[in-house]
């Protein structure tokens, strides 16, 4: 089978790397194209994943993101017409689109609420074959067929089939097993679903170090180019060691959600303060029915202080974390092992799931 898979944000090389192995490795030719984005392609690199360079992005802006979109499908289109592509993978409306366009199957992988993505909805789910989602959107999603199941985008490279933390990664940082620090990240917040989304200020990030500096080391990582006052503590390690370092670090505090997410499945108290609190279905899952997580918004600030306080004062913090994520991993699949078995059974797997909703649990 010729598979095709597409890239449009660092996140969806975790998401499919392992499953591009298996797939590679059971015979099937995949191809992997990615957009512009100097770190999806330097993850692509690190995996030592073959990939093709797309178009180059040229704005933010609503406007060139469209124009981009009509490029994207054409260079798309030419590259599914000349692997002979059978079935498509992949988080972009291009995928999507260029399914029909070319007479391919299309399999999008969504875990972000409808409202919060409504050229998604709208120009990539009507396009697509089958739309597949973590089970806390079941309700929360218009298009059908939807098939739910029970893990998130982050198990599919962070379930302990998967993962394993390497300990080697507090000798880069200068520390030494059980040595508390603590990790931060900042969003740019420039997707098209991000126009009205704020986080943290300046002075909010500033006030949070000081007070974390008090008990351990502080390392920022950000999207894009950090404030002068946080350049003292910028994560300078390879960008595909950073999920052992949220293994081991103390707490997680930052204003994204695909970091604070990681870090709670994998057993780190994490803290998130944006303007989207409160209406994540996935990210709800892990704070409220797990309690793995926080949410704040910006105006909760100083509550999220005295949590993160409270929190610092606890004996054993990690075991207690490390007994939570336990309890959510029973409940939840191997998300890689489920992706590939979909992708190698389609249309079958969908009309299986669709009949057996249950069926998923299966790849725990």
């Amino acid at each position: 089978m010729n598979i095709l898979i597409d890239i449009c944000h660092p996140s969806h090389v975790h998401l499919f790397k392992n499953a591009i192995r298996i797939l590679q490795a059971n015979g099937h030719t995949v191809i992997v194209t990615v957009k512009d984005i100097p770190s999806a392609k330097q993850l692509l690199e690190q995996e030592h994943i073959d990939y093709i360079p797309l178009g180059r992005k040229k704005s933010d802006s609503l406007i060139g993101k469209a124009w981009m979109q009509i490029e994207y499908n054409y260079l798309l289109s030419r590259i599914a017409r000349r692997y002979k592509i059978t079935i498509g993978a992949g988080s972009s409306v291009t995928i999507a689109q260029i399914g029909r366009i070319c007479g391919f199957s299309s399999l999008f992988f969504d875990d972000d609420d409808d409202f919060v993505e409504p050229l998604t909805v709208r120009f990539a789910h009507p396009f697509a074959n089958v739309v597949l989602s973590p089970k806390p959107l079941e309700g929360h999603r218009k298009k059908t067929p939807t098939v739910f199941y029970q893990g998130s985008h982050e198990l599919a490279y962070l379930h302990p089939n998967r993962f394993t933390p390497d300990p080697s990664i507090l000798e880069t940082i200068g520390l030494q097993k059980g040595e508390p620090f603590f990790v931060m990240r900042f969003n740019a917040f420039k997707a098209h679903h991000d126009s009205n989304v704020h986080g943290l200020s300046l002075a909010q990030k500033l006030e949070l170090v000081k007070r974390l500096e008090r008990h351990g080391k502080v390392l920022i990582t950000t999207e894009r180019n950090i404030e002068p006052e946080l350049a003292p503590y910028q994560m300078t390690i390879p960008s595909d060691k950073i999920h052992h370092l949220l293994y081991y670090a103390t707490l997680f505090v930052g204003d994204s959600q695909t970091m604070t997410s990681e870090a709670a499945i994998l057993g780190t108290p994490a803290f998130r303060c944006n303007s989207l609190v409160g209406q994540l279905a996935v990210i709800e899952e892990l704070e409220h029915r797990y309690k793995l997580a926080y949410g704040f918004t910006p105006e909760q600030f100083q509550t999220m202080i005295e949590t993160i306080d409270q929190l610092l004062g606890m004996p054993n913090l990690k075991a207690i974390w490390y007994t939570k994520r336990a309890v959510y991993l029973s409940e939840k699949i191997d998300v890689t092992a489920f992706l590939v078995w979909f992708i190698e059974h389609y249309p079958e797997s969908e009309r299986k799931v669709l009949t057996q909703p249950a069926y998923p649990l299966s790849f725990q």
